[in-house]
């Protein structure tokens, strides 16, 4: 059982380096240079930020582990590589249990820390790419469970005004892919811990087809925190392609919402077309197969592509820029939009 400290301090100053290259940083594993660069070990390595006047005149932008980032320029001010570790029991009962863990801690190694203790509640969100810190803003989800439902707290801070704030479940506003950290607190923050409220009675979640059948091709008998998060790793491991050996962001684009109407005239048009009820009375449609019927399926410019088994996913085969990509992306945008009427909207952010 792990049991550290999250922003314990330490008598060194912040390091800094200049002119630092990000190529490492971001798994499309494009080159951008950060006119400054400092890794942010503890919180209170935060506060240096405040004491010099520099910082207020450039951008800041805060890194988990650049898995939903394009970067399509330099980048002239600070970059705050969020390495935040720790992961504390808060509070525990017979039936649940409360986890304080760092922003900076790598989200899959979360996912298997849990699984490996039976903390229930996060084992469909195996593989995910990001950090934890990341799991709040992007309100990651998979086959069925979005990580909203384990959130109990969050802690960010603030970086004009130089302090911690504290955002329960509901402050946070959390929505499909969506949360208040996209939007009014937008590059003003970095979340330096999550506390996650997590059971130590499984109730797992198969509603998902792909799931059911990855668990039959597997012989599981009986499900398992342990069975259940193999047959995510498995299905994800087919169908993306790994960061480091093609360079990609996971999905490029979420699945659009339509309102019913939309949906039901699209439906007479393309009765094959895959939807399942999205929020507030409205349908979701598969981005990747709008993309599809539009020919991009494993399409290749240069070394920026789709890729050729999943079409919701952008590639950087070599040396493709940020640019190119982000070209391709908007090509792909239109012509949806065109056949269909859609505008598909970003899950990568653009820098």
């Amino acid at each position: 059982m792990v049991n550290l400290q999250v922003g314990k301090p330490q008598p060194d100053l912040m390091p800094l380096e200049e002119n630092y290259s990000l190529k490492r940083h971001n798994t499309f594993g494009v080159e951008a240079i950060a006119r400054y660069f400092a890794p942010v070990r503890h919180v209170e390595e935060l506060a240096e930020i405040a004491i010099g006047d520099l910082w207020k005149s450039m951008p800041v932008l805060v890194l988990g582990e650049g898995s939903n980032i394009l970067f399509t320029r330099d980048v002239g001010g600070l970059v705050l590589k969020n390495e935040i570790k720790g992961i504390a029991v808060m509070r525990e009962t017979a039936d649940e249990v409360w986890l304080k863990v760092g922003g900076g801690e790598n989200w899959h190694q979360f996912v298997m820390f849990c699984v490996g203790n039976h903390y229930a509640g996060v084992e469909n969100l195996a593989l995910i790419p990001g950090s934890v810190g990341a799991s709040p803003v992007q309100n990651i989800g998979a086959y069925g469970v979005e990580v909203k439902e384990v959130i109990e707290e969050v802690g960010a801070w603030h970086l004009e005004q130089h302090d911690l704030m504290r955002f329960s479940n509901a402050d946070c506003a959390f929505g499909y892919r969506d949360s208040v950290f996209k939007h009014a607190y937008r590059g003003k923050l970095m979340i330096v811990w999550v506390v996650f409220r997590l059971s130590k009675h499984p109730r797992f979640r198969t509603g998902y087809a792909a799931l059911r059948e990855e668990l039959e091709r597997m012989g599981v008998k009986e499900l398992s925190l342990e069975t259940i998060s193999e047959a995510v790793i498995r299905i994800r491991s087919r169908k993306l392609p790994d960061p480091a050996k093609i360079g990609n962001a996971g999905s490029f684009f979420k699945n659009p919402q339509v309102s019913m109407a939309q949906y039901e005239a699209l439906k007479q048009r393309y009765p094959t077309m895959p939807a399942y009820p999205g929020e507030h009375e409205t349908m979701k449609i598969a981005a990747a197969w709008l993309i599809e019927q539009c020919g991009w399926k494993g399409y290749r410019e240069g070394d920026a592509g789709v890729h050729q088994h999943q079409a919701l996913v952008l590639v950087n085969y070599g040396k493709a820029t940020g640019q190119q990509i982000l070209s391709l992306a908007n090509r792909i945008q239109q012509s949806v939009y065109e056949r269909f009427g859609i505008m598909l909207e970003r899950e990568v952010n653009v820098w």
